[in-house]
């Protein structure tokens, strides 16, 4: 029977285990998992048994059991070149109750895809909408999605372009839309639009071969991935969703180029194609809305209105390229745009929130022939509503935006960081410890985070 092994410790155990045992070991295999037993009366009846979760790894796991003992463990072979056979990591059980920190087997990595040791891990309001159970998702799962970290160990036959570069010890970030670089739309470069991203991790919670790589220590039972799982010690990231990340630029701050800044790029480089001297408007100024705002700086837009209901985020705008502020809270958002453009509206209007309300107020701050760009995420099942008049006669075009793409915008997006023209430490305003994840995400909740937050895992 074949079994590719990628560790020579595998080996050796394999090789002394039927050398020293006293009775010949027993194999079978099927589809799911490969199993070696030697009960020895003598020893107790302690047996090994190596568990294949998918030949694709490469990787067994190795289960040790005591007949004599209720107790039972599971032990997951180390990652390469050395370390911890296990991690912690935040799981989330069910809607509305607080993340719990969990111990879990090493994840393993499989063919393209790499283990990262996570270093600095971004609070975004769409892992709140799923611990809120506003985005229905697959439980218990490991949230987080924007995050950097280190390479560890590489999956077995990944591509030895990927190997060179990303070698291990390399510095990283990693994009939330994590592209397979195979499927229909990743093949025509439209990363955002991955088949197998929306099939199995948002649909399943897994990777891209249908499982996940995150399992229990105390019972083995899957744990589910929203993105990378990036709330662990550890996590598994398909290396198409990955880009080097510089040692000028720092590990905490750089984490929410994989969403926050991924995001406001995607909003405002595809689906609205800012220009130069473009009038914009940025609805809701959170970490994404703030992004936004450095974007259209960046993009040369003349002039770029946030609006928002606090006024502490509305000061923080202007040092990230606002030219104008509006509380909605005291005035009409639409009805101001309009005033301050000269009664036309903005040239692109994007809404970062994900409300009813805002998503209308959106629409009606765009001129004739603009664009309304929604990247506001909310409860599922939510409807926004238009003029259809209005849309058909004066050519609005309203416009989802979800992301950037991976392979071609992460490393611009690095670009704009090392050089300054977007400023990570001014988009960060908080930076917490693993073990604040709890409090990180009720902060988030109750509207008490100005830009980003991140949250150190090293």
């Amino acid at each position: 029977m074949a079994l590719y092994r990628s560790s020579s410790s595998l080996r050796k155990a394999l090789v002394n285990c039927w050398r020293f045992s006293s009775k010949p070991i027993s194999a079978a295999y099927n589809s799911s998992h490969c199993s070696y037993n030697n009960k020895d009366d003598d020893d107790n009846g302690r047996y090994f048994n190596f568990f294949k979760r998918s030949f694709v790894s490469g990787t067994p796991h190795l289960r040790y059991s005591n007949n004599d003992s209720s107790a039972s463990s599971n032990v997951t072979l180390p990652p390469l070149h050395g370390g911890p056979s296990y991690m912690r990591a935040a799981v989330f059980w069910e809607p509305n109750k607080p993340l719990t920190f969990e111990d879990f087997h090493m994840p393993r990595p499989k063919a393209n895809e790499i283990l990262i040791k996570t270093k600095a891990c971004g609070v975004c309001h769409s892992d709140l909408h799923v611990l809120k159970g506003e985005l229905p998702f697959a439980s218990p799962c490991v949230v987080g999605h924007e995050i950097t970290g280190e390479v560890v160990e590489h999956g077995a036959l990944t591509d030895s372009k990927i190997v060179e570069r990303f070698p291990i010890g390399a510095q990283v970030v990693g994009a939330f839309i994590m592209p397979c670089g195979s499927c229909f739309f990743c093949s025509k470069g439209q990363d955002d639009l991955c088949e197998s991203f929306f099939a199995y991790n948002r649909a399943k919670g897994t990777l891209y071969d249908g499982e996940t790589r995150l399992f229990l220590r105390s019972n083995g039972k899957p744990v589910y991935m929203y993105s990378m799982g990036g709330l662990a010690e550890y996590c598994v990231v398909p290396a198409h969703g990955l880009t080097v990340l510089p040692n000028s630029l720092p590990y905490t701050e750089s984490a929410i180029l994989g969403c926050a800044v991924f995001t406001a790029y995607g909003a405002m480089a595809h689906a609205a194609q800012v220009r130069p001297g473009d009038a914009i408007a940025v609805i809701g100024i959170g970490g994404v809305g703030s992004s936004c705002l450095q974007i259209a700086r960046a993009f040369g837009a003349s002039e770029i209105i946030a609006v928002d209901v606090q006024d502490e985020k509305l000061q923080k705008a202007k040092t990230l390229g606002a030219t104008h502020t509006i509380n909605a809270r005291d005035e009409d958002a639409a009805k101001r745009i309009k005033e301050i453009t000269g009664g036309m509206g903005v040239d692109v209007a994007v809404e970062a929130l994900g409300r009813p309300q805002t998503f209308q107020q959106c629409f009606q701050s765009v001129r004739d022939g603009g664009k309304a760009v929604m990247i506001g995420l909310t409860l599922s099942g939510a409807k926004g509503e238009v003029d259809i008049n209005h849309l058909v006669r004066r050519q609005i075009k309203v416009i989802g935006s979800y992301g950037a793409r991976a392979r071609q915008d992460l490393p611009k997006l690095i670009k704009l960081a090392e050089s300054g023209i977007f400023d990570l430490k001014a988009a960060v305003s908080r930076k917490l410890k693993f073990e604040e994840a709890v409090e990180a995400y009720k902060d988030l909740d109750k509207g008490n985070i100005v830009g980003r937050a991140v949250i150190e895992i090293m």
